[in-house]
């Protein structure tokens, strides 16, 4: 596969991320408007544990069968192992938590309403079993269907939202005596957008089920040992990898100290809403992930990968850091997908968590190098030092700082990953990165971003903000351009206009 067939498939699943989650952040003006601060960081505190425990269900399997599937002299027998892998697994393990369902609602703090945890897991467990069939879209070349089913699946979980939230109280007010009204809760949004989720994941794995059955019932026990092997340390990858990438809002939850105007709750929810902001960052990141994966494993049969490599990781970065630009620059304006203008206490933190995001859009193209050797213990090395680093600094600077100490420690732990990832798979499988060259890149839009806020912060003008943002963006690109030219010319979509 080339890098065009990379970028075209970037495309679509990158057209699937962003309309899906566009269309799910634009929840987030109506429910920071819709919901108490304090509502709004318990559903965060819900949606952060999802993810975490998620890890756990399907314990690097994704990642196992892309490698596997390429060149296994078991092909046939490794879709149906995995299936019934993630099928035995996920009925264990739904059936452990839900026994275990009163710890859970102590640890989160959500003792008013345990019926959330059991809403969770059920939409954990429904999302593990569509994790394989949307794997094999991938790897089959069908990011078409791909992107429509996710963007059914947001459509649906916001007409539902909509629907609970807003619609419901008000045709039981009307209809008391309707059927409806044996269903309404009073004050109970946070159940109700958990519970729009749980029926939007059901509706997915219904659509997908020529994929979730198009498996046959034959477990091949010794390709399913090696294949555990090459898995298990994916999964403290993956763990640890929350507790980066979510598990601060728990820590937060727990460890902040309550100001006269905000509990930990409201802490939690303004650091939440912020966070979003990061979106084009982290929509590319996602989208990049799911067309690279299945191509790097790919390209590694070929000649001279390392070189592929080394160019994809340069084009990747150069797109991250216009994002950076475009974000950063502009927060004034993005400021407004936060209704709840109470919220924007927070907005320091965006440029924090775009950095880090940065990072650890880095990073992952970095795993390349141990996920092609075997060597995933490495991957598990590397992310528990990132954990360690986000558990240390939450735990000693959260009590003084609040979200900001979570900003930062997401700074620390996604830039120590990506050093540590380098400077090891240098040393095991060396790709040319152009790494000097990046890092100006990088080092270039934190300055100019810099000299926006130095400017902006002598003159208080919202026009000349917006302007000399354009300006300083244009710059950039304009650099880019003049530096990598030959490079942009042989680019699919964008290629033509660097043309001479």
């Amino acid at each position: 596969m080339s890098i065009k067939k990379l970028a075209s498939q970037t495309m679509w699943y990158g057209i699937s991320s962003i309309a899906a989650r566009f269309l799910n952040y634009l929840l987030t003006p109506y429910l920071t408007l819709r919901l108490l601060t304090g509502e709004y960081g318990q559903m965060s505190t819900v949606y952060a544990a999802i993810p975490f425990l998620n890890v756990v269900f399907t314990y690097g399997m994704e990642t196992t069968y892309f490698r596997f599937i390429q060149k296994d002299t078991h092909k046939n027998d490794i879709y149906s192992t995995s299936m019934l892998s993630i099928i035995g697994s996920t009925v264990f393990l739904t059936g452990l938590l839900l026994l275990c369902k009163s710890g859970l609602t102590s640890l989160l703090k959500l003792q008013a309403h345990p019926e959330f945890i059991t809403y969770s897991i059920l939409i954990i467990a429904l999302d593990t079993l569509t994790t394989l069939p949307f794997a094999k879209l991938r790897q089959d070349g069908r990011p078409v269907k791909f992107a429509i089913v996710r963007i059914f699946n947001i459509l649906l979980t916001i007409a539902l939202t909509y629907f609970f939230v807003s619609k419901l109280p008000i045709i039981v007010e009307k209809n008391p005596g309707s059927f409806l009204s044996s269903i309404y809760i009073k004050d109970y949004s946070v159940g109700y957008i958990i519970i729009a989720n749980l029926i939007a994941s059901l509706a997915t794995l219904l659509i997908l089920w020529k994929e979730f059955f198009g498996f046959r019932f034959r477990f091949n026990g010794v390709l399913w040992k090696r294949m555990m092997v090459y898995a298990l340390p994916l999964i403290i990858v993956g763990f640890a990898g929350m507790i980066n990438e979510t598990f601060d809002r728990i820590m937060l939850l727990w460890w902040t100290k309550p100001t006269p105007t905000l509990d930990a709750e409201a802490q939690v929810g303004i650091y939440s809403a912020c966070y979003k902001l990061s979106l084009l960052i982290t929509l590319f990141i996602q989208a990049f992930r799911m067309g690279a994966e299945p191509f790097f494993f790919k390209t590694a049969e070929g000649e001279n990968p390392q070189r592929t490599y080394a160019r994809v990781m340069k084009f990747f970065v150069i797109t991250i850091t216009v994002m950076f630009l475009v974000v950063a620059l502009y927060l004034d304006i993005w400021k407004y997908f936060i209704r709840n203008k109470t919220m924007w206490v927070g907005l320091k933190v965006v440029p924090i968590l775009l950095l880090a995001n940065m990072f650890l859009g880095i990073y992952y193209n970095l795993t390349i190098w141990y996920k092609l050797t075997h060597k995933t213990v490495a991957g598990a090395y590397i992310t528990l030092i990132g954990a360690g680093v986000t558990l240390f600094i939450n735990y000693f600077f959260i009590p003084h700082f609040s979200y900001l100490a979570c900003a930062w420690a997401t700074f620390a732990c996604y830039g120590s990953m990506m050093v540590i990832s380098f400077i090891w798979g240098q040393k095991e499988y060396y790709i040319p990165y152009a790494w000097k060259k990046l890092t100006v890149y990088m080092v270039i839009v934190v300055l100019l971003f810099f000299l926006h806020q130095a400017l902006i912060h002598v003159w208080h003008n919202r026009i000349f903000s917006l302007a000399f943002a354009t300006f300083l963006l244009f710059l950039y690109v304009w650099f880019l351009g003049t530096v990598e030219r030959k490079d942009f010319q042989r680019l699919p979509f964008v290629g033509k206009f660097f043309k001479r």
